[in-house]
Order: C-alpha cells, then sequence, then structure tokens
C-alpha cells in the first residue's frame, strides 16, 4: 500500500486547501482513461482499503461473473486539476487490484510496474521521453485545419501559440516538465514534448498530457485529436519514444570508444528491439487508422533497421556529442499517440531486455535511404518491414512468445480479440473511396 508520509501529506493538503472532490484515474487495456469522483472524507479510506467498482464494464477488465475490483489511489501522484470547475478537485492514479488485495493482472499500470520491476532486478531503472504529436480541428466533426502553418512556423502562420501556452500551464502546475513545444509539419499539426523521465510516472504523465489538450482545446471552442491519421495526403501524428537504461546515475547504454558511442549492453537492447518490432506493433499501433500513418514518404518508418541519422529508420540513435554520455538513447518511431503508454512502454522495454539476456547480435547499421532501396535490396540486407495492416499487426501478436510474456495471457487475449473485431468491422465498412470509385463503373 501507499507510503505513510505520501498519504499525510496528501490528506493535509486537501485538508489545508480545502479540497471537496478527488477524481481517481485508471485506464483501460485500450488506453482510455477511467475515472470516479469521491469526496475528500472517504480518501482515507480509500487510501487504506480502496474503493471498490464493477471492472466488467470496463475494456480488457473481467467478466461480469467476477466484476469485482478495487482501486487503490497512488498519492505519489497527487496535483490539482487546473482547468476551470465549480470546485477545487484534485487527481490520483491508481492502482487496480482484485478483491483479495492481489494486484489485477488486466491493470495496463501493473503490466508496466512488472517490466521495470524486471528491469529493476538486473539492476537498471527505464528512461523514456516521447514525443506526441496532435491536430486542432474546428470541430470533432470533420478535419477541418485552423492554420496553414509547417515546421516551426511562428504567428501568423502558427495560430495555435495560445492553446500551446495555456497547455503547457496547465502540465507545469500539475508538475509535469515540459521541453519543447512547436507547430509540427502538417498544417494544424503540434507537438509538445515531455521532459525525460522514469517510465511509470512518464506513461502516468501522458495520459495527463491527452487529457489536458483536450480540455484547453474545449476552453477555445476547438477539437484536439491524436488520431495517428486524420487527413490524407500529410503527415501523420507519431509518438517518437526516447529511451534509455541506468544503473544508478550512469548511462548503461554509453559506450567508451565504440565506433557508435554504444555499449554492448545497449547494442543488445535495439538488437531485442528490433527483433520482437514487429509483433509488438499491435501494441503500438493498434487502431485500423495507425496503418494509414506507417507508410512511406511521410517521415513514419516502414522498416525494420537501425541507424544514426537516417529517419527512415525505425530505431535512430542520436547523434552523440562529447561530454553528454548520459543523453545517449535510442528513439523507437513507430508508436503513435493513440496508444496505451503503459503497454507500449512495457513491450519495448521487455523487447529490449530480452535482448540483452539473450545477447542478440546488433545488425549492420542502415545507412542508405530505405525508401529508395528496390525489395530485393532490403531483403538481401535483412531488413524486413512493419505490419501492413491491423490484421497482419494482430496475426504477428498472436503467436509472439515476447508479447505474452511482457503483456501476460488476459491482455493479450483481451487484445487481440478486440482488435479482431475492429479489423472485422473496417473491412466490412463501405468506404466513400469505394463509393467514389466503383458505383459510377460498375
Amino acid at each position: 500500500m501507499a507510503h505513510s508520509d505520501e498519504v499525510e501529506y496528501v490528506l493535509r493538503t486537501i485538508e489545508e486547501r480545502g479540497i471537496r472532490f478527488i477524481r481517481l484515474w485508471f485506464t483501460d487495456v485500450l488506453g482510455f482513461l477511467k475515472a470516479f469522483t469521491i469526496t475528500s472524507q472517504e480518501l482515507e479510506g480509500a487510501f487504506a482499503e480502496g474503493m471498490g467498482f464493477d471492472g466488467s464494464s470496463i475494456d480488457g477488465f473481467s467478466r461480469i461473473q467476477e466484476s469485482d475490483m478495487v482501486a487503490v489511489p497512488d498519492p505519489s501522484t497527487f496535483q490539482l486539476i487546473p482547468w476551470k470547475t465549480e470546485a477545487q478537485v484534485a487527481r490520483m492514479f491508481c492502482d487496480v487490484l482484485n478483491p483479495d488485495g492481489s494486484p489485477f493482472e488486466g491493470d495496463p499500470r501493473f503490466v508496466l510496474k512488472k517490466q521495470l520491476k524486471r528491469a529493476a532486478d538486473l539492476g537498471y531503472t527505464f528512461y523514456v521521453g516521447p514525443e506526441l504529436e496532435y491536430f486542432y480541428f474546428k470541430s470533432v466533426d470533420e478535419p477541418e485545419f485552423l492554420d496553414q502553418g509547417g515546421y516551426f512556423d511562428e504567428t501568423p502562420l502558427d495560430l495555435a501559440t495560445d492553446w500551446r501556452k495555456r497547455t503547457v500551464a496547465y502540465l507545469e502546475s500539475m508538475g509535469i516538465p515540459v521541453e519543447y513545444v512547436h507547430h509540427e509539419v502538417a498544417p494544424s499539426q503540434h507537438e509538445i514534448d515531455l521532459r525525460y523521465t522514469d517510465a511509470l510516472t512518464m506513461a502516468d504523465n501522458v495520459m495527463t498530457y491527452r487529457l489536458t489538450v483536450k480540455e484547453v482545446a474545449q476552453e477555445f471552442g476547438i477539437y484536439a485529436t491524436f488520431m495517428p491519421k486524420p487527413v490524407q495526403g500529410v503527415n501523420g501524428s507519431g509518438m517518437h519514444t526516447h529511451q534509455s537504461l541506468f544503473t544508478g546515475d550512469r548511462n548503461a547504454f554509453f559506450g567508451e570508444g565504440d565506433e557508435y558511442h554504444l555499449s554492448t549492453l545497449g547494442k543488445h537492447y535495439i538488437a531485442g528491439v528490433l527483433s520482437a518490432a514487429r509483433e509488438i506493433t499491435l501494441v503500438t499501433n493498434q487502431w485500423v487508422n495507425s496503418y494509414k500513418r506507417l507508410v512511406p514518404g511521410y517521415e513514419a518508418p516502414v522498416y525494420v533497421c537501425w541507424a544514426r541519422r537516417n529517419r527512415s529508420a525505425l530505431v535512430r540513435v542520436p547523434q552523440y556529442k562529447p561530454g553528454n554520455e548520459q543523453a545517449t538513447r535510442i528513439e523507437y518511431r513507430s508508436p503513435d499517440p493513440a496508444c496505451n503508454p503503459y503497454l507500449a512502454f512495457a513491450s519495448m522495454l521487455g523487447a529490449g531486455l530480452a535482448g540483452i539476456e539473450q545477447e542478440l547480435e546488433l545488425p549492420p547499421e542502415a545507412s542508405n535511404n530505405i525508401y529508395e532501396m528496390t525489395e530485393e535490396e532490403r531483403r538481401a540486407a535483412g531488413i524486413r518491414s512493419l505490419p501492413a495492416d491491423l490484421h497482419e499487426a494482430i496475426e504477428l501478436a498472436s503467436g509472439s512468445k515476447v508479447l505474452r510474456e511482457v503483456l501476460g495471457d488476459h491482455v493479450v487475449e483481451f487484445l487481440i480479440r478486440n482488435k479482431r473485431e475492429e479489423w472485422d468491422a473496417y473491412k466490412s465498412y463501405v468506404s466513400p473511396y469505394e463509393i467514389e470509385r466503383y458505383l459510377p463503373i460498375l
């Protein structure tokens, strides 16, 4: 359960600030934020025993005959919610337990914690820094651009400065530090980068970030979306994820004197990630729409390989700067911002740790533009493609030993079942493209 000093701090703060309501947050398997509200009078009991709720209506949780779940707030995640409400409201993320007090295996936060413990048992702390992109549109009804800005554009091409400013202010008031804020490549596309931190904190931060972006958009009467590819013909939105392992304050990925400035461990980690990349894509890119982004021509990775400066590669090793060994990291470029961050971070870490444990050999660097290579050239170089669509991703995931070891049977079986239902619905849908193309001629 929670540390008593953290609990005391939360209870004292609530009393001193006159906070009446506390939102308890958790995440379903698909990555949607769930919440219910308790009054301040109930909080002490929630810390001690948790709050019961019906898990049978939550995607990926329990069946109706075994529906009882318990949400236990994590006091280390206590923050005041900054957007306007009638009364001061705080929030905390929860760990979801079974009625007997054991961790619920379908809780994405628990899935990530298991992999972090696996890393800790090997002596490592896992740090991540995701770059989340998103779009602002006039409304939820259609993807209508609000500006014609491009990469790093300023006013008047970028009309979202005030919206991003308020978002950053809200995030920082909730203890979430921000590094970069800018207009992205596509019209009405934006990016706010969160400062590198441990993976559990970051997964919580990503959930908070996505909600905050949407709350601010509502305040300004517009709509924000993390849909991977909302508009044909322009760049989609990614969640490039920078990651590294530390031993204490030492970056375990840095290799003194190595050609790539990578340690042997770092190379094994990359090899593990590449080896499992096709299998974990169902987690990092879980929607039908995700695969409209993973196509050549729009700066999204399609091929399973690594490089230093080559942004067509799936894994990039950013340029080493002398004296900045702590910044040695890899960038995994396929995830999109509509994934479940707990499961995505767990999958990437689990794949990398498997590479370390098995001492997998890192393949040669892909120094050429992979998009310009022929299929024969890629095959000769041992470069495989990511899944072309959700159906292929499902089939690869269903036979994945790595994914099952990382996520557990409960999550894997739900995810595959849910995604097959999504694919079946999609493939039977008659799209506007088909009507436009075939109705006049057939």
